[in-house]
């Protein structure tokens, strides 16, 4: 994740100045592989800090170990002590079966939507129209495909 400007410290409140104490939406990139296939380097995401978490949701969290660390991951299920988290990309690690359960402090916004910016590759008429289809979606667990995948 790139950096978030004014992300609420641990303890779950939220700063009390600027646009983000009277907005609680942010938007912030995703960097790395971890969330694959639902989300790639590069793609923006709304997020709404303080929203109610249920297992499924794609949230932003600080990392147990650098807590200056912001990333996304799923929130499997909840457990003694906090959620289980993991990345759609099973390969990619970072996730709870390397650090365990994420205290529910550490969890701070729930992703929203996924928007995919337009690529290179991307530029025929072909390749627009497939972007416009696909570039903005909710992020929920009813509609990832990842969540499909697992479950087969």
């Amino acid at each position: 994740m790139s950096d978030v400007p004014e992300v609420p410290e641990p303890g779950g409140e939220r700063p009390a100045r600027g646009l983000s104490a009277r907005v609680p939406f942010q938007v912030v990139e995703v960097t790395g592989p971890s969330m694959v296939p639902t989300l790639h380097h590069g793609d923006w995401l709304l997020v709404r800090y303080g929203a109610p978490v249920r297992p499924g949701d794609v949230v932003i969290l600080r990392h147990p170990f650098q807590q200056d660390l912001l990333v996304v991951k799923r929130a499997v299920e909840r457990r003694a002590g906090g959620w289980w988290v993991l990345g759609d990309n099973s390969y990619a690690g970072g996730d709870s079966t390397d650090y365990g359960t994420v205290p529910e402090e550490l969890v701070l916004a729930r992703v929203s939507a996924r928007y995919r910016p337009l690529t290179r590759d991307q530029r025929t008429v072909r390749g627009v129209l497939g972007w416009a289809v696909s570039a903005l979606r909710p992020v929920s667990a009813a509609r990832s495909v990842s969540r499909r995948l697992r479950a087969r």
